[in-house]
């Protein structure tokens, strides 16, 4: 089973570090039962892609929790064996939560397949997307534009062989 792993670069570089991602239990994204609901397809690329967004909007969270970080979404995709990861629907308060799953325990870098960081170009409206994350789940329209904004991005695609360099 492939899930997404949303990170931020500062976690990306201790995932390089210490040679897995967290300590577990992690939470990641997967197409579920609830995420083919939500999207609404039986293609499985397009159930992955809407994973992967819902990774990167979680990505998106843990930035407006850090504003240290970079302004750059992270999401790491990674193949884990089917009964890894388990979803628990309705354990998650953010909105956004279809295909979230839970994985255990940590998972060690070198499983993951891929991945995927924003180009440079989007700081600017990924930082604007961190700060109105908070207006946007309140319902504010004008802040859930520019959290759009950001999802207008799309990820780039680096091989784990290229971990040294984003994060260096």
């Amino acid at each position: 089973m492939r899930v997404y792993v949303p990170l931020t670069l500062p976690g990306l570089a201790e995932a390089h570090r210490t040679g897995q991602l967290g300590d577990g239990p992690l939470t990641a994204y997967a197409v579920t039962p609830a995420l083919r609901e939500w999207y609404v397809s039986d293609d499985v690329e397009e159930l992955e892609y809407a994973a992967l967004g819902r990774a990167a909007l979680a990505s998106l969270r843990l930035l407006a929790a850090d504003p240290a970080a970079p302004r750059r979404r992270v999401v790491v995709a990674v193949d884990v064996a089917d009964g890894a990861a388990s979803a628990e629907p309705g354990k998650s308060p953010d909105p956004d939560a279809p295909g979230e799953v839970r994985l255990a325990g940590p998972v060690r870098l070198a499983k993951a397949a891929a991945v995927h960081v924003d180009a440079e170009d989007a700081d600017e409206d990924v930082a604007a997307a961190a700060q109105a994350l908070d207006a946007a789940d309140k319902g504010d329209d004008d802040a859930r534009f520019v959290v759009d904004g950001a999802e207008d991005h799309e990820l780039l695609w680096f091989a784990t062989q290229e971990v040294p360099q984003l994060v260096g």
